[in-house]
């Protein structure tokens, strides 16, 4: 039997189903695996009837439906279900045969399995996907990274089901060696952490400040989302608002405000503290999640801790337009950081990661898809070495035209008693990061009063480290210097 498949899929959930029709669609022969039989069944009595996707039931059976070299990819629960399966297909595999790992795994996982099969003579591809289930169906974002030579065996296959920019350019691109792909998709799933938060705040402003209806606040996010704010978040919360349950109040209003996650903003912030990249934004959005889900604490404090009343009274027009200007800013503060984080990784890591390519790649089919990443795209095509987004002119300009409302939204809601983290936080390393001299002067000296841990003077060479006896009892042995 002469083999006819170009890519085999493992896991069956709506994900991997709606890939593999993706694929199909696209005139790729896949076969379809799972470990519960019955769901390959079902798949190929269900929506695969009538294409020319492949059914197997074995892994054996997959492998021999495959063209050489056999490119498998699986989408199936990060950790240890994916080296199991690794482990799995192995012997059934030859020299420059690829896995891929579709799922959300952690960036160190995919550089040691990189490594497990390269030992091996097997190629490995670790990949971002997003875009969820509509995404996955119609055109997804795709980060591959992994061993360098697998991609010419799966970009032609990638690149025709992503998602596509109005120039046709897909939405995937090769992003470096081991775990670059993965790690990619952490930082989308970290800003995507950031961004819904932000949108949450901008929601709450409104709703507990102003008073605003869903049905009022449904015609504001419908009208952010016709200018530079316009994205995917944005869009989606617009018809959240607009949703009516069975008796004809707004569903949203029903939904209990625990909120849940999967880990990956997580991820995100231990990566950035390990590296020094203070992605504050990112981990007060992982922390408002935390503080969500201690409802019942919340319940029983809000009936002993009292605050300000909410009602902010300014002009509602103008404070709405303030609420907009504090979310761009902060949104732009986010992919600041966001993208510092990208650039410590690249450094750390040894990938040679292209932003601008990044954000092309974020700019359609993945969640935090907008308008805006096609800015940032032409900021880092202008600077291939910009070190900060905030020093790229246009966003100077933007943030300059922010910053009026952004800092009154901020002041508002600490007077209203309003929780508003990330727009506060957003703020804070944007006054931070302009600061020629911050007090860490103050906190140095601290460290080697207690700790003889150093310090550097302002009028000696940076790295000549300093310790003093402050007390007189100290002695003059330090500890150690430091890192900045």
């Amino acid at each position: 039997m002469e083999p006819k498949g170009d890519i085999a899929l493992i896991g069956l959930a709506v994900m991997g189903q709606n890939l593999i029709l993706n694929m199909n669609d696209n005139g790729f022969t896949v076969v379809a695996y799972n470990r519960t039989i019955s769901k390959v069944d079902d798949f190929m009595n269900g929506e695969a009837k009538g294409t020319n996707i492949i059914g197997a039931r074995s892994i054996e059976e997959m492998v021999k439906h495959l063209k050489r070299p056999r490119r498998i990819m699986m989408l199936v629960k990060a950790g240890q279900a994916v080296d199991d399966f690794i482990d799995q297909i192995i012997p059934y595999l030859e020299p420059g045969d690829i896995i891929i790992d579709g799922g959300n795994s952690l960036f160190q996982d995919s550089i040691r399995r990189t490594e497990y099969l390269n030992a091996r003579g097997l190629l490995f591809v670790g990949t971002g996907v997003s875009g969820g289930e509509e995404g996955a169906r119609r055109g997804p974002s795709i980060m591959p990274g992994g061993h360098p030579d697998a991609w010419p065996h799966v970009k032609d296959i990638f690149q025709a089901i992503s998602a596509k920019v109005e120039d046709g350019s897909p939405c995937c691109d090769w992003v470096g060696n081991d775990g670059a792909g993965h790690y990619v998709k952490m930082i989308h799933n970290g800003i995507e952490y950031g961004d819904m938060q932000l949108i949450c705040e901008a929601y709450h402003l409104m709703k507990e400040g102003l008073g605003m209806s869903a049905d009022e606040m449904h015609e504001v996010f419908a009208d952010w989302n016709k200018g530079e704010l316009d994205s995917y978040l944005i869009e989606i919360t617009r018809d959240i608002l607009g949703f009516k349950d069975i008796d004809g109040e707004p569903l949203v209003e029903k939904i209990l405000d625990t909120a849940g996650q999967k880990g990956t903003g997580k991820w995100t912030l231990i990566n950035s503290a390990e590296l020094g990249i203070p992605i504050t934004l990112i981990g007060e959005a992982v922390y408002s999640r935390c503080i969500s889900a201690m409802k019942e604490e919340r319940v029983a404090a809000s009936k002993k801790l009292r605050g300000p009343k909410p009602a902010i009274r300014n002009d509602r027009t103008k404070f709405i337009e303030d609420i907009r200007s504090a979310l761009y800013a902060s949104k732009i503060i986010s992919y600041a950081q966001g993208f510092m984080l990208l650039r410590a990784a690249a450094s750390d890591y040894g990938w040679k990661l292209k932003y601008g390519e990044i954000a092309l790649m974020w700019r359609g089919g993945c969640i935090i898809r907008s308008q805006f990443l096609g800015k940032i795209k032409e900021a880092f095509e202008k600077r291939k070495r910009l070190p900060n987004l905030l020093l790229d002119p246009h966003f100077k300009r933007e943030i300059r035209k922010c910053q009026r409302g952004w800092r009154n939204v901020v002041a508002t809601a600490a007077k209203k008693g309003i929780p508003a983290p990330a727009f506060s936080t957003a703020l804070n390393f944007f006054d931070a990061f302009r600061s020629e001299r911050l007090p860490a002067n103050l906190l140095q000296a601290q460290r080697d009063y207690f700790g003889a841990h150093t310090y550097e003077r302002i009028d000696h060479e940076r790295g000549e480290f300093f310790h003093t006896n402050w007390t007189g009892r100290g002695g003059n042995v330090s500890s150690t210097t430091y890192d900045a």
